[in-house]
């Protein structure tokens, strides 16, 4: 099972799930955690091969990983804890799995915050993910990570979350960024897939308006399904959570807390 920590509200009954995204940890919500605790219980998980999630003898001999085995995952840790639903906050690659899990298990998904949401590559990011595919296994990942992250967040203003995320990226091995990787052989049916399906669950984007690579298609996305919202943040990259905190933190509970009077 997947490394997790739960704290909990002495009155809340409503849960908010954090999922990071690829390369990344726990520990990159730092900035969140006070605050959501102090309205809701809070449940963050570091996916598969991250963090303190260390293999198991299974993954051992598992070649390949797919979205659906690594949504499993987390509704595996949800299961343990017994919650029965949750509101699901995620950032960049953990936007993915947060839809692709509202896709199999509706059921248990109140609501969806997508920071830096991931809905379409462009030929930019198609570009940079065929380079990774050549040169995965002979170039050492730390390389492909660095120079991946200054594509995404190349400003000034960005180099705290680049930071950020490369030192997270150092705690992986090289076999484990390859089958991450790997994962791009199957992101781009399962995006298409999300762009044409209103899946009908509130969703709020909370995007940098100097997300370069992927604010365009999220604004198409809020224009045709009918329960998402799109809140753009000024002077701001692709890692919201971390480079504007506050504003975040705010935008995203009052979001919840509007569910929770409808």
């Amino acid at each position: 099972m997947l490394n997790f920590t739960t704290y909990k509200h002495k009155t809340s009954e409503d849960w908010v799930t954090f999922v990071h995204g690829a390369g990344g940890s726990s520990s990159i919500w730092f900035k969140q955690i006070r605050s959501f605790s102090q309205v809701f219980n809070v449940l963050v998980l570091d996916l598969r091969g991250h963090g303190n999630s260390k293999h198991v003898l299974k993954d051992a001999f598992r070649e390949k990983y797919t979205f659906d085995g690594i949504t499993h995952d987390i509704v595996e840790v949800i299961d343990h804890l017994k919650i029965k639903t949750s509101h699901f906050a995620g950032i960049s690659l953990g936007t993915i799995l947060i839809r692709n899990l509202a896709e199999k298990h509706p059921e248990r998904v109140k609501s969806m915050i997508m920071g830096g949401a991931i809905m379409e590559l462009n030929l930019k990011s198609q570009f940079l993910m065929r380079v990774g595919v050549l040169f995965k296994s002979v170039v050492p990942y730390l390389i492909l990570y660095k120079l991946f992250a200054f594509i995404i967040m190349p400003r000034k203003n960005h180099k705290k979350s680049r930071l950020i995320f490369v030192n997270e990226a150092k705690k992986l091995y090289q076999k484990e960024f390859v089958r991450w990787f790997k994962l791009t052989s199957e992101i781009n049916p399962l995006l298409h897939f999300f762009r044409t399906k209103d899946i009908k669950i509130p969703t709020f984007y909370i995007m940098g308006e100097e997300d370069h690579l992927f604010l365009p298609s999220i604004k198409k996305v809020v224009e045709t399904h009918l329960k998402s919202t799109l809140f753009i943040i000024e002077n701001c990259g692709h890692v919201v959570n971390i480079e504007q905190a506050q504003i975040f933190n705010q935008k995203s509970i009052q979001f919840i807390k509007n569910q929770q009077l409808t």
